[in-house]
């Protein structure tokens, strides 16, 4: 999915000059400021993520807490 983006020329010029050291493209840093940012609140990333999320909030799949009456 494609999804413009504008920045500053400033901010622009430094992502530049950080992905030319890096020898990365734009595109790889947002990708990983993406990710990380999805990461600092708490998101999945992928699919596996957003499944494996899912089955802890179900209360069945909890290991090692049975209820025992």
């Amino acid at each position: 999915m494609r999804k413009i983006i504008e920045f500053d020329e400033a901010s622009y010029s430094a992502l530049k000059l950080l992905a030319s050291d890096r020898t990365s493209s734009i595109q790889e840093l947002a990708d990983e400021a993406f990710r990380d940012l999805l990461k600092k609140h708490g998101r999945p990333t992928n699919l596996k993520d957003a499944l494996r999320q899912s089955l802890r909030s179900i209360p069945a799949n909890d290991r090692g807490k049975s209820k025992k009456a």
